[in-house]
């Protein structure tokens, strides 16, 4: 039998399975009325950090729906300790392609191309500033306009909407981890 992400069920799998897909059945982008913060657009010395494949991508978002209602925890890097954002996406890509990120939402930044918002696909990253300085929390785009994140309030694993009013006034940008072309 398949492994599946975070110990799931195979019934609870198959719901996670038919929300992944019924989010990137329309992936229409958010749409922000303030520009987003200027982003590196020059790789960095070791160049950017990609998937192996573009079905990285999807892999990587139904992990991320595994992780729903998981504890939240300044510093976590792993579900059963708990997670914060960038815990959160370090720990999935680790496990869907065995890639190591930097382990702060910044420094995941730096290391990802940055791809325009009206161009966001599910498994890309979209950063926003939430404590005055850029980059300073960060979540999986998974389609529809929605994203899943490790946030501090309510301490648990959820999915938000982009166009929240909250997430819309503190959006910097979104990044990419599939490989060029």
């Amino acid at each position: 039998m398949a492994r599946l992400p975070c110990g799931l069920r195979p019934e609870l799998w198959a719901a996670v399975v038919l929300v992944a897909a019924l989010a990137g059945c329309s992936q229409a982008p958010m749409r922000s009325s303030s520009p987003p913060a200027p982003a590196r657009t020059t790789p960095p010395a070791g160049g950017w950090i990609a998937l192996p494949s573009h079905d990285h991508a999807q892999e990587v978002v139904l992990y991320a729906l595994g992780l729903l209602d998981t504890g939240y925890r300044f510093g976590g890097k792993n579900p059963e300790a708990g997670l914060d954002c960038s815990g959160m996406v370090s720990y999935i890509v680790e496990q869907v392609s065995g890639r190591k990120l930097p382990y702060n939402a910044a420094g995941i930044a730096e290391r990802t191309r940055p791809v325009a918002t009206q161009a966001l696909r599910p498994g890309d990253l979209v950063f926003f500033n939430t404590l005055g300085r850029a980059y300073s929390h960060m979540g999986i785009y998974m389609g529809d306009g929605k994203f899943i994140h490790a946030p501090s309030s309510k301490g648990k694993v959820r999915v938000d909407r982009l166009d929240s009013r909250y997430f819309s006034e503190r959006f910097e940008g979104a990044r990419t981890l599939l490989p060029d072309g």
